[in-house]
C-alpha cells in the first residue's frame, strides 16, 4: 500500500511548484526528454514526473539525483545557508557577557 503524501500547506505547495518549473525549464533548455534524465538520475519517470510537477512526495534525494544530472547540484548547497533566525535565538540564548 502506497504512503500518503505529507500534509502541504499552500505556500509550501507553491514553493514546490516553481522548483519544480524551473526543473523542468532546465531540463528542456539542455535538450535532455525524461528517459534520459530519469535513466541517469537512476530514478523511474515517474519519479521525474512527480518532481517536475511539484509533487510534495517526491524524495529530497530524488530532487539531488535531477539537480546532479542537470549539473545543478551545488544549488542545493545554499539551502537553509543562512540561518539569521537561529544565530539570533543562540545568542540570545548566550545572555550579555
Amino acid at each position: 500500500m502506497p504512503r500518503k503524501p505529507p500534509t502541504v500547506f499552500p505556500q509550501e505547495q507553491r514553493l514546490l511548484s516553481e522548483l519544480a518549473e524551473r526543473l523542468k525549464l532546465a531540463r528542456k533548455r539542455r535538450k535532455l526528454s525524461s528517459t534520459v534524465v530519469a535513466q541517469r538520475a537512476g530514478i523511474s519517470r515517474s519519479s521525474l514526473y512527480k518532481v517536475e510537477t511539484g509533487d510534495p512526495g517526491a524524495t529530497l534525494g530524488t530532487y539531488l539525483r535531477v539537480l546532479a544530472v542537470l549539473g545543478l547540484e551545488g544549488d542545493i548547497s545554499a539551502l537553509a545557508a543562512d540561518d539569521k533566525v537561529g544565530r539570533k535565538l543562540q545568542d540570545l540564548a548566550l545572555g550579555p557577557s
